[in-house]
């Protein structure tokens, strides 16, 4: 196995898919191993491995961890000087060099795709590939210009990677990097060693003190929303003798390279960060992941649990909700951007809000969030370890599904909710969906209660919604057992 004594699953796979010279999509969580994925085919390949990567940290501890291992490999980016950039390029052109990183910017910036034309490329690897997607939750739009690689390259293979991807930016990567018959990798999404927990807001300092003190040997990330807070709770552990840091944007880059060494040589037990942190970051034993303030969306959430326990041993992931909490996120969410952008990430918080309110297993929901199905609650969560009173609410989810399906599936949340309470309004009345069947089906009930079902439908993954259609809920495989009464709810 290329020096390896084995491979995880699907590593193998993927590696002769880009020996054979295919276009690869491989969707793998954090911690999955995607690096080894291009860097073996890199090393046993004749010529250079480009490597686009949206994170100067990133590549930079790429390179230096291949470097260590003996493997050529360099990065280009604002930080490097133009000597050693002429320097790394003739290395590039005399085939010295094994692995090239290069930020979106560099590689399309003036002259740079003219220069690898004159290089033996053996393949491109498109790591944080969701940044191509508008749909996505790191949208990045110089990466969309990254289609053009295929009309200049049209032979050499190219692999997406990515950790997090809704339907929808899984559809986008494929079509925006013009991928031709590309072979798609889905590894499963699940982390079942991780215990996943959302306690209410209030007095959030005292319970992590608590957690600590329960946990004293353990390693952990505290995520915060802004960099005030971070250096505020890291002072507030270190007063009570944790030995805690902070890490954020605000910092020099020497500072932040001082604290995450130190983290990860265990120096310090508790990082407190805000998301600038952690990306690739390599810590097997990090025990636990709190949020003290809730996360803009769930693709964010996951990827950031995604650095507790990644040696596979229990874990614990903690999220501190209040109602406050989505107020200011949903205002931070929607000021200084488009409105198509203010609309979708707005949507995206509804999830993540319903997701600290569920009433159903979190695992199920996280991983229906991503098209992927669990088939039975995970028992590793604080729903499934206390679940709150259920009924039955199959003719509920049978009357919503039906004014789905006589609407043909063309409807939003409010204007379904709109259509079973018999309303009329003009948003009824202008399509006639007075005239459809189900049309006041729900009116015995209030719009809360029916907005709260059509949520809990929405975690049950008995719908999902379709931002690219106007936010309509469509009907999944599993709405569509309900609604033929073949499955209770």
């Amino acid at each position: 196995y290329y020096g390896y004594d084995n491979f995880r699953p699907m590593q193998g796979d993927i590696i002769s898919s880009i020996l054979g010279g295919q276009d690869t999509v491989v969707l793998m969580p954090t911690g999955g191993g995607k690096s080894v994925c291009f860097q073996v085919p890199a090393v046993v390949s004749a010529g250079v491995c480009v490597v686009v990567s949206p994170l100067i940290a990133l590549m930079k501890d790429q390179v230096e961890a291949l470097k260590a291992n003996g493997i050529t490999a360099a990065y280009l980016n604002s930080s490097v000087g133009q000597s050693e950039s002429q320097d790394i390029g003739r290395a590039a052109l005399s085939g010295h060099l094994k692995l090239l990183y290069v930020s979106p910017e560099k590689l399309l910036g003036e002259g740079f795709l003219q220069f690898l034309k004159r290089v033996n490329i053996s393949l491109f690897a498109i790591d944080e590939a969701h940044c191509i997607s508008s749909w996505g939750h790191d949208f990045r739009p110089e990466y969309t210009q990254l289609g053009a690689l295929r009309q200049h390259f049209p032979s050499t293979p190219i692999i997406a990677l990515t950790a997090t991807a809704d339907r929808l930016t899984q559809r986008d990567i494929k079509t925006q990097l013009n991928l031709h018959e590309p072979r798609v990798f889905l590894s499963s999404f699940d982390r079942p060693n991780i215990n996943l927990v959302v306690r209410p807001g209030q007095d959030r300092l005292g319970q992590i003190l608590d957690f600590i003190g329960r946990h004293p040997q353990d390693a952990g990330i505290i995520y915060c929303l802004s960099r005030k807070t971070c250096e505020t709770v890291a002072q507030k552990l270190q007063q009570k003798g944790i030995k805690a840091g902070y890490y954020h944007a605000g910092m020099t880059p020497n500072q932040r390279a001082d604290a995450q060494e130190k983290f990860l040589q265990d120096d310090l037990q508790v990082i407190v960060a805000t998301i600038a942190f952690g990306m690739g970051i390599d810590k097997s034993n990090v025990r636990w992941v709190m949020h003290y303030n809730l996360p803009k969306n769930i693709e964010g959430y996951y990827q950031e649990i995604g650095r507790a326990g990644r040696d596979g041993s229990p874990a614990t992931a903690l999220l501190f909700y209040s109602f406050a909490d989505v107020m200011s996120m949903r205002e931070m969410v929607t000021k200084d951007v488009p409105p198509r952008q203010a609309q979708l990430n707005q949507a995206k918080l509804e999830r993540m809000q319903q997701f600290a309110e569920a009433a159903s297993c979190r695992r199920r929901i996280l991983l229906h969030y991503f098209s992927e199905d669990l088939g039975h609650d995970c028992g590793n969560c604080d729903i499934c370890r206390n679940p709150p009173i259920t009924f039955d609410g199959t003719l509920l989810a049978q009357k919503a599904l039906s004014a789905s399906a006589r609407t043909q599936q063309r409807v939003a949340i409010n204007l379904l909710i709109d259509i079973l309470r018999g309303m009329r309004n003009q948003a009824v009345l202008q399509h006639g969906y007075d005239q459809v069947k189900t049309y006041g089906a729900g009116q015995d009930l209030p719009y809360l209660d029916w907005y709260s079902y059509v949520h809990q439908m929405l975690n049950d993954g008995l719908f999902y919604i379709a931002y690219e259609e106007g936010y309509a809920l469509k009907i999944t495989e599993r709405g569509q057992q309900v609604l033929k009464g073949q499955l209770a709810v």
